[in-house]
Order: C-alpha cells, then sequence, then structure tokens
C-alpha cells in the first residue's frame, strides 16, 4: 500500500490523481496475486531451503525435468528484469527531477531534452550509475541494500501521512488513507519488523547512504530549497 508514492515524479495533473492511484491500486492487487501463485508453485516443486538463491525461479523450473520449459521461463524472466529495470530508472529519474525543480538538487537533474521533453541528463547519469553498482556489487548485497531503502521509504511515507492528517487536516486529498493512524501504523511495523530481520552489514550501509545523503542536503538542498525560500523570513527594506 505505501508503494503508491507518486514515483512518476508527479507529472500527472491532479484531475486525474484519483484514476491513476485507482489503477495502482489494481496493478498491485494483480501483481500480489500473481507473485503469491508462484510462490506456492515454487513451493509445491522444491523445499523452501533451496530456494534462498538468486534465481529461485530457475531453480524451480530445472527442478521440474522439463527441459523443454526451462529456457523459456528463464528467457521470459529476463524480459521481465528488464522491464523491471526501466520502471526503476524511468521512477528515479523522475524523483530526481523533482527534487530538483523543489532546489533540493542541482538544476542539472531538471533539464528537460528540447525535443524528447524527458529529463535526459539525469537519465544518462543515474542510469550509469546503476549499471556500475549492478556490476560490481555482489547481487545479495545490493538485494539487502535495495530492500533495506524500499522499506525505510515505506516507513517515512506512513510516518508522513499520519504527520499530514494533523498538521494539514484540510489539505486537498484525491485519496484518503482509510482508518488512520491504524493502518499508517500497521504498514509502518510491518515495514520495521522486516527490516529488523537484515544483517547488520546491511543497517551500516544504510547509514552511510544516509550520511551522503544529509551531507547532499546539508551543503546544497538547504540552501537552495523552495520550501525553505519560501518560509525564510524576508529582510526589511
Amino acid at each position: 500500500m505505501p508503494d503508491v508514492r507518486r514515483d512518476d515524479g508527479g507529472n500527472a495533473g491532479s484531475s486525474d490523481l484519483r484514476h491513476a492511484i485507482d489503477r495502482h491500486f489494481g496493478s498491485l492487487a494483480i501483481c500480489t496475486v500473481i507473485y503469491v501463485l508462484v510462490a506456492i508453485v515454487l513451493l509445491g516443486i522444491v523445499p523452501y531451503q533451496q530456494l534462498n538463491v538468486a534465481d529461485p525461479l530457475a531453480v524451480g523450473i530445472d527442478a521440474t525435468g522439463l527441459t523443454w520449459l526451462s529456457p523459456v521461463i528463464k528467457v521470459a524472466a529476463l524480459f521481465g528484469l528488464f522491464s523491471t529495470m526501466l520502471v526503476t530508472l524511468l521512477a528515479q529519474t523522475r524523483i530526481f527531477y523533482s527534487m530538483s525543480r523543489d532546489g533540493l538538487l542541482p538544476s542539472m537533474f531538471s533539464a528537460v531534452h528540447p525535443k524528447f521533453h524527458t529529463p535526459h541528463l539525469s537519465t544518462i547519469l543515474t542510469g550509469t550509475i546503476i549499471g556500475l553498482v549492478s556490476g560490481l556489487t555482489p547481487i545479495g548485497v545490493l538485494g539487502q541494500l535495495v530492500s533495506i531503502g524500499t522499506l525505510l521509504a515505506f516507513v517515512l511515507v506512513c510516518i508522513g501521512v499520519m504527520i499530514l492528517r494533523r498538521v494539514a487536516p484540510e489539505a486537498s486529498r484525491p485519496f484518503r488513507t482509510p482508518a488512520v493512524p491504524f493502518v499508517p501504523l500497521a504498514g509502518a511495523a510491518i515495514c520495521l519488523a522486516q527490516m529488523a530481520g537484515l544483517p547488520a552489514a546491511t543497517w551500516e550501509r544504510l547509514v552511510i547512504w544516509l550520511g551522503i545523503g544529509l551531507a547532499v542536503y546539508v551543503t546544497y538542498g538547504r540552501r537552495y530549497a523552495v520550501a525553505s525560500r519560501v518560509l525564510r523570513p524576508q529582510p526589511e527594506t
């Protein structure tokens, strides 16, 4: 539920926001059902102890003995990874675009290509960094780091829902989270429980990344942030 965070960087208009969120929930429900069904089938093929690998789907298919089906499933899974990477790249560049537009990042991240109307510089830089990190980092370490970062984002979203409901109760909300504060508290608790199960080394890497982000904010974002300029007292004339 907390993943409905407008990862498109806020491109959709406010009038379409409710319909977009409804579609997000629908797609999330479909994906959840598919994931659960695939997990049930895998558990019926091989013991769960054998699935703690980087490619559990391939392990399950190999265990069936259907040699003709194995390459088909693996190729399909590979294409699925391609789509996931493209969506991740799209979402991250739009997040950087919004942050840059708010003054939290340099203006190059919000530079738009004159012909294609996309944040091309941000896309190139983000894609390069993702490629280097993916190629040089063990997949287990990378997966744990991505997991803890995503879970932390979900926790912050849940907390943010409760804070905004209190400090801005009259704000326009095309979608309202039901049963506040119970739903956000439950979401935050579940995410924190999953984070607690990750290794200590993953927490250390998270602290390092948070430190880097805080350093960027202190040295650049705090000075140029749009919200800071609006709220900062103006000198008397």
